[in-house]
């Protein structure tokens, strides 16, 4: 089996939410949970227990930026609020965003994983 590369095929796949390794696999069978390998190359995603908790970093990265957003459009639309009002106008609007976010938190996490340390190809 033949892997592709590069950043597009990269990009291509975090947004499809495929494999890291055959960009071509789905990761996730349902809403939230995630295949234990990949449907096409056997690439297993969850390398070791609690593999997933640097997911929960970029999982922070993806959500203070967009809940900051929210807050930023809540506020054009009602001037002159303080900051507390904003933050709880904004959250309510958050909330539908989350279950993207945790998802592709993971995704992100395990082609960072997989470009920065590959596992063995004889593995």
């Amino acid at each position: 089996m033949t892997f592709r590369s590069g950043l597009p095929t990269l990009i291509g796949s975090i947004v499809r939410q495929q494999c890291p390794r055959c960009h071509r696999g789905r990761m996730f069978r349902g809403w939230v949970t995630i295949r234990d390998a990949c449907p096409v190359c056997r690439h297993v995603f969850a390398r070791e227990p609690g593999y997933f908790v640097g997911a929960m970093y970029v999982s922070y990265a993806l959500a203070v930026p967009t809940l900051f957003l929210l807050a930023v459009v809540v506020h054009w639309f009602f001037p002159g609020r303080s900051g507390l009002w904003l933050l709880a106008a904004a959250v309510p609007l958050f909330l539908p965003l989350a279950p993207l976010i945790f998802r592709y938190s993971r995704v992100i996490w395990a082609h960072l994983d997989w470009t920065i340390d590959p596992p063995d190809q004889a593995g």
